[in-house]
Parts: structure tokens; sequence; C-alpha cells
């Protein structure tokens, strides 16, 4: 007899296939949430809803550094970007390149989130741009933040304004009142309260005009394709249900392998039609993402790393603190 679980997901092609029911976890029955990351991340720190979910790396390390141990961590990465090429920043901030970020007024949604713990890391490690040379205003209030949820409180020597509630980070770039935004969230959910266009607002431009070229330079560099949310079952569910880790686990493993058998398919047929380079397309073909913990070890110590290096944990936490131990070999 199967078990029945909820789960909470953010909708791309490596969760579709999870969402749509379409693969199934062995002797688990899923209901599923599909929620933008912002709302999801806030439910579960602040009213653990789900039994299974996406969550914030970030918010996992700090949770598991403070003892909250309400779930254990499956290496399930749902999300990666190269976080540095979300930053927009006002046309007449004076911001020509990363090192012109000292010094700037800054905006975040939420500065414990991993896609700001990632862009000031590379910030720092690349161009010494360290976060207490910038001053962050942050845009969501305590009481729907993850950082509410998580009794975080700014590091020392960093300095982190509150956005008035009656603006956000769109309206004060906009205003001139900040300079840049480490990135920017303006879809409607639950946290998030940003409405203006800044992708095409004539005022506002990417510190990185192309993206994909800073992308590639960082993943030549170090290797690194920065992981953004895992995933966590609740803890009382994988002690009375252990084997259901590792069912979960290979569920997304199968939909990871199904999303890069669709990305080949449309790769082959843009090759064939002349539409797609052969180098680039062999480099395209090969599979962009691994879930589990051996093929991520230095992605994670890192973020580990610059999550003890910015304050957001006392020490920089070990991957056996994070993730279940049955899934630490895969």
């Amino acid at each position: 007899m199967n078990i029945s679980l909820s789960i909470a997901l953010s909708s791309n092609l490596r969760t579709r296939a999870i969402l749509e029911g379409r693969i199934a976890a062995e002797g688990i029955d899923l209901t599923p949430t599909e929620l933008h990351p912002s709302e999801m991340f806030w439910r579960q720190l602040k009213f653990a809803e789900f039994d299974v979910s996406e969550m914030s790396l970030s918010s996992l390390m700090m949770a598991a550094a403070r003892g909250d141990d309400r779930w254990v961590g499956l290496p399930v990465f749902t999300t990666r970007h190269f976080f540095q090429t979300w930053i927009l920043v006002r046309r007449g901030a004076g911001i020509e390149s990363p090192e012109d970020m000292k010094g700037k007024r800054v905006g975040v949604p939420e500065y414990q989130q991993t896609a700001a713990l990632w862009s000031r890391g590379i910030l720092q490690h690349e161009w010494g741009v360290a976060p207490s040379a910038m001053e962050f205003w942050m845009e969501r209030v305590p009481e729907r933040s993850h950082a509410g949820a998580t009794g975080f409180t700014p590091p020392p020597g960093v300095t982190i304004r509150q956005i008035p509630g009656e603006k956000d980070i769109g309206s004060m770039m906009l205003a001139g009142e900040l300079d840049a935004t480490l990135l920017y969230l303006a879809k409607p959910n639950l946290v998030d309260r940003s409405s203006a266009d800044l992708w095409h607002h004539a005022d506002v431009r990417p510190l990185f005009p192309d993206a994909a070229a800073e992308g590639a330079r960082y993943f030549g560099k170090t290797g690194m394709f920065p992981i953004n949310h895992a995933m966590v079952v609740r803890r009382t569910v994988a002690e009375r249900h252990p084997w259901a880790v590792l069912n979960l686990f290979k569920s997304f493993v199968r939909a990871a392998q199904e999303a890069d058998l669709a990305r080949q398919e449309h790769v082959e047929y843009h090759i064939a039609c002349g539409l797609l380079g052969s180098d680039a397309g062999k480099a395209l073909q090969r599979p962009i993402v691994r879930h589990g913990v051996q093929a991520n070890r230095a992605v994670l110590e890192t973020a580990a790393r610059y999550s003890h290096e910015q304050g957001l944990t006392p020490r920089a936490m070990r991957l056996d603190e994070i993730f279940a131990a049955s899934t630490l070999e895969q």
C-alpha cells in the first residue's frame, strides 16, 4: 500500500514530469502544489505545510545551523544559474564594471536567499567587492520573509536597510533611490511586491550585457554551475519510511533524464537543420544538470563556505548535516 505525501514544486523542465504525475516515486502517491519559490519557501519555513518541497539551499543551511531539524535534505537541485548575470544597474549610477558596485545602494528581495548568496560571493571572490562594501536594501518585510522564519539578523559590518512598505525595489530603482539590485522578482506571489518592468526600461541595464559570455567565463574558470534550490523531506516521514528518501531521489533523477532527452532531441533537430553548429551542438548534448552529492560536492561546499563567510551560518555546514545519510553516496 502506497503512502500519500504532499509536495510543493515550482515548474521547470526538470520538475514538470513530477508535477504532472508522469513520473512517480515507487510506493508514494504525491499530491502536488505548484508555487512560486518565494512563497513556497516562506510557507515551508514558517508553517512546514508540505511533506516534500523545494527549498532555498541557503535557507536550508541556515535552518540546519540553528538546530531546526524538521527536514532532511535531498540532493536534488531543481534550479541553477550564473547569478551574477542577474544583477541590474541603474544608468547614471556610475557602475560600468563589477568593481564599481563598491559604495552603492543595492536592492535585494531577501538578503539570505541563495541567488543573493552566490552573487555576493562571486562579487567578492572574482572582483574584490565584499558585502560590507555595499549598502543593502531588503524588500521583504520580516513577517513574510525567509529571514523572519529563520531568525536571521544582519551580519556584523553589513548594512541592511528595510524598504518601506509603500515602496519596492522597482520603484526605488526608477526613482534613483537604488543604484543596483542583485536580482529582481516581479512575479505575483504572497511575498514579493515589485511590479515595474525593469528588464525593458531605458534607465536600467544588466551589469553584464552578455550574460552568456559571463556565464561561460565563470564556468570555464571555476567548473561550477551554481545551485539555487534543493529538495527537503519532512524528517518524521524519512524516519517512519526511510525507503521513501531514495525512492523520491530516483524519481527526480528520472525526471531530469527525461528533460535531458527532450533537450537533446531539440539540439539534434537544430543541428540537422543547420541552425546550430556541430561544436555548439556537441556541448549542448552533454547532460547539463546532475543530481546527487558526489557530482556537486565542489559547488555545495562553496555555497557552505560563502554562507559562513557572509555571516549567515556560524561555520561552514558539512554536507552530512544537510542531506539524508542514505543520499550522501549518490
